[in-house]
């Protein structure tokens, strides 16, 4: 089966679908954002400059209004206005009416509360739009600067800016009060730049501030002063500049500040609000995003679950179903879940290998009959082969006169006869056929007293079950091909190994051997079919060898080290234990 399924696969497909997609959509809101905060600075420094230039402009127009009202007759007037008495006169009082109606008109003209004061060195008084009063030249001399002046005002809570602007005719005597013909102050409170700053914070997320460092802080009615105090010491660390904007990190929480300063009062405007605030919607739009792409991610690994649990599940069953069937294992049977149309291909496969393992082992049972047959049929052509041989050999001592070989052999023939015809067993132990191999030696040791045999085979060995007369035949042709043909004497040798990967017993003679054109004839004639040139002793021993233990055993032949002819039985090492076992329990 592939490393790589069909859910790991269509996982991976989703997972690189998905990945673009998250990492443009990454990259398109870092840009935005990117794009957004510098808007926002841009906007929010818009508009703290428009503000500033808002509370500049109202500022310098009240600084107009002493050079208009100076323009005045009645006010300019009133600076050639000497007292002959402590008291005012009537056109003195119906004056300063005039100059109070017309403060009064021109404190009205503007939005913010604002105070004008004008001071007449030559009365030594000082008239507002509701009051004419003495006033003390020294604390006016101390107060009088250029540009505006401000006072701080009560303490805690009810601390307050007073602004001031001063304007003395002629401007030559500024810095000498007692010599001005006329003096007038204009006043107001920071109370007017609180109430700009409560508009400017309409929106809720602004938190705008009046700042000037070592002078105080102008905070808008509903600021959060502890939090505002903090973030102006922390601007403190830094020079401020005319205008900027900066990131500030306090208590985990990140707040964006910018800073307008102004040309006409010196004071900066500072706002602040949190940066979570503003990137709060995108924040949740992320979120909302990224869990969509979970969700679709998880829904469908699920689709992809159920399409490999649905469809590759039971294919690979079947594929593992039928490599078992290759390997001729007929008991694999299929289970399906649930009703779909794998039960039914799962059922029609079960139905299939029930027909073909009952096919199977019918053609097994009448394979194995067949084999029984032809194993008796092979055995059966042993046996007159070798009645044939004993009977010329009987033949033969009688002519010579010798009867004590004659009556050996007869006995050994009877005892031979007896044998197999009480033989019910395909299999004999090997040490009965060593028996009857070491007897017949014995035999033709009688007829040839030069004969010389050696048998030499592991007592394990002799232990294990072979086919019946396997090892006869070999020892036959080895003495009537190989030692019968020379003169004089010659010799046996019958030896057992047990290798690694196969078992072996050879049969080799010291007689007149073969040519290499001669054995590989004699190889060729073993493969073919048996007719009236081929014998049938050795073609017979080769078929039985095939037949009980496989095309992996059988009989060959080679030069032997003694001179003659080596013929080695062979078969697969591990197979006389199953072999015993399988012929046992048959013939129980």
């Amino acid at each position: 089966m592939p490393r790589h399924t069909l859910f790991r696969k269509m996982v991976l497909l989703l997972v690189m679908m998905l990945v673009p997609i998250v990492g443009l959509y990454y990259y398109s809101n870092r840009t935005s954002t990117e794009v957004l905060g510098t808007e926002l600075n841009q906007s929010n420094a818009n508009q703290l400059s428009f503000f500033q230039s808002q509370v500049n402009t109202n500022i310098d127009l009240f600084s107009l209004w002493p050079n208009l009202l100076i323009q005045d007759p009645d006010i300019f007037g009133f600076k050639d206005i000497f007292l002959s008495s402590e008291y005012f006169n009537l056109d003195i009082i119906n004056v300063v009416k005039r100059i109070q109606t017309k403060l009064n008109i021109q404190e009205s003209s503007s939005n913010w509360k604002t105070k004008l004061y004008i001071f007449s060195p030559s009365l030594g008084r000082v008239v507002s739009d509701n009051d004419v009063d003495h006033y003390d030249n020294d604390d006016l001399k101390k107060r009088m600067k250029p540009g505006w002046q401000v006072k701080k005002m009560g303490q805690g809570d009810e601390a307050y800016y007073v602004f001031s602007l001063f304007t003395a005719y002629p401007y030559s005597s500024f810095s000498h009060p007692e010599d001005a013909n006329l003096i007038i102050e204009l006043q107001f409170e920071s109370g007017n730049i609180q109430d700009m700053l409560d508009k400017f914070k309409s929106d809720g997320r602004r938190d705008p501030v009046y700042y000037k460092p070592g002078l105080g802080v102008i905070y808008n009615r509903s600021a959060d002063k502890p939090l505002t105090e903090r973030i102006l010491r922390q601007l403190q660390k830094e020079t401020l500049q005319a205008e900027e904007n900066r990131t500030l990190e306090l208590d985990g929480q990140t707040y964006l500040v910018n800073v307008a300063a102004s040309a006409t009062t010196g004071w900066y405007l500072v706002d602040y609000m949190p940066l979570k605030e503003i990137v709060a919607p995108i924040e949740q739009s992320n979120r909302l995003f990224y869990f969509s792409v979970g969700l679709t991610l998880l829904l469908g690994c699920l689709a992809a679950y159920m399409l490999y649990a649905q469809v590759q599940v039971p294919v690979k069953k079947l594929v593992v179903a039928f490599k078992k069937l290759q390997h001729e294992d007929y008991s694999i049977r299929l289970q399906a879940k649930g009703n779909n149309e794998f039960g039914f291909v799962f059922g029609r496969f079960n139905s299939m290998v029930e027909q073909i393992q009952e096919l199977f082992e019918n053609v097994y049972m009448e394979r194995i009959h067949a084999r029984e047959a032809r194993l008796k049929q092979l055995q059966s052509q042993i046996n007159p082969h070798f009645f044939y041989n004993c009977f010329s050999f009987i033949s033969s001592m009688a002519k010579l006169g010798n009867m004590k070989a004659v009556v050996a052999m007869s006995q050994n023939l009877s005892s031979y006869y007896r044998y197999t015809t009480r033989q019910e067993r395909d299999v004999v132990p090997l040490a009965e056929e060593l028996a009857f191999v070491r007897n017949y030696l014995e035999i033709q040791k009688m007829r040839k007293p030069q004969l010389e045999f050696s048998i030499d085979v592991p007592e394990a060995m002799q232990r294990w079950e072979v086919p019946l007369l396997v090892v006869q035949p070999l020892v036959e042709n080895a003495v009537l091909h190989g030692i019968e043909p020379r003169s004089g004497g010659g010799c046996v040798r019958i030896v057992g190994e047990i290798g690694a990967t196969e078992i072996r017993i050879w049969v080799e003679d010291g007689g007149k051997g073969m040519t290499g054109p001669e054995l590989e004839e004699l190889r060729r004639s073993l493969s073919r079919p048996m007719n009236e040139e081929t014998g049938c002793g050795l073609w017979n021993v080769r078929q039985r060898m095939l037949i009980r233990y496989g095309e992996d055993a059988g009989l060959r032949f080679m030069p032997s080290a003694l001179g003659g002819v080596r013929a080695e039985l062979y078969w697969p090492a591990g197979q006389e234990t199953k072999r015993t076992v399988t012929q046992r329990g048959g013939h129980a």
